[in-house]
């Protein structure tokens, strides 16, 4: 079924309404995050946390796709750290962040969505040293070459017309996470329930790519914080 483009309305008045969201990855950890700070704000879903999309299939993205203002993918397959070097283990996440993404793009556009949103992660930066957005990104761990796939699909869509969103997140601490507590080897991290809240300020930011990690890391949370008013708990 093909999915008529309606007008998009404009930043202004999103900032001040509330919108409706097709969530992937809903029962994940950042769907779970996601979901209370959402309602509270006011947005309404397209379908139920437990639903499951087919992501692979176009016609069926299609139709989850009607009289959606917002879109947020989530969905992940992410695998344990004793597994990075095993790229059959990643697979299904490499699908998921690469020809998911260009499914939910396309039908994004057709129809005609406000804002797409894509969390990705810091890990794309350099080892060592600190970053910015403006940061070069070269050589990529095989699996993290799907994450910058899925932000190309998200600028995609931006110049589509849309507003495409791509938060690039510390590595998640907090509930239902490989962590209790923050990794601080790893330079850039976040709390899980501020990786929800940065989710739903996503909705009403200007296009790009914005870090979001605890404030004072190597990893530069400065476009964020000024874009969205608030910054990451310490």
């Amino acid at each position: 079924m093909s999915t008529q483009a309606r007008s998009r309305p404009s930043l202004d008045s999103l900032q001040r309404s509330t919108m409706r969201l097709l969530v992937t990855g809903g029962t994940g950890v950042l769907g779970r995050a996601l979901e209370p700070l959402a309602q509270a704000a006011g947005h309404e879903f397209a379908m139920p946390r437990h639903e499951e999309l087919d992501l692979f299939d176009p016609s069926a993205v299609a139709d989850a796709m009607r009289e959606v203002d917002g879109v947020l993918h989530l969905a992940t397959r992410i695998r344990s750290l004793e597994q990075v070097s095993d790229p059959d283990a990643w697979r299904e996440n490499d699908r998921l962040r690469a020809e998911a993404s260009r499914i939910l793009v396309d039908a994004a556009i057709a129809a005609g969505v406000a804002v797409y949103v894509q969390p990705t992660v810091t890990f794309v930066y350099p080892p060592d040293g600190s970053a910015s957005e403006d940061t070069p990104v070269r050589a990529v761990l095989p699996i993290l070459r799907s994450a910058l796939v899925a932000e190309q699909q998200t600028e995609r869509f931006a110049s589509a017309g849309g507003r495409g969103v791509v938060l690039r997140l510390g590595l998640l601490d907090g509930p239902g996470t490989w962590y209790d507590e923050p990794m601080g080897d790893f330079g850039a991290t976040l709390h899980v329930s501020d990786a929800g809240r940065a989710l739903v300020s996503a909705l009403s930011l200007p296009s790009g790519i914005y870090n979001v990690c605890r404030d004072g890391e190597r990893v530069s949370t400065e476009r964020f914080t000024r874009a969205a008013g608030w910054h990451p708990q310490p």
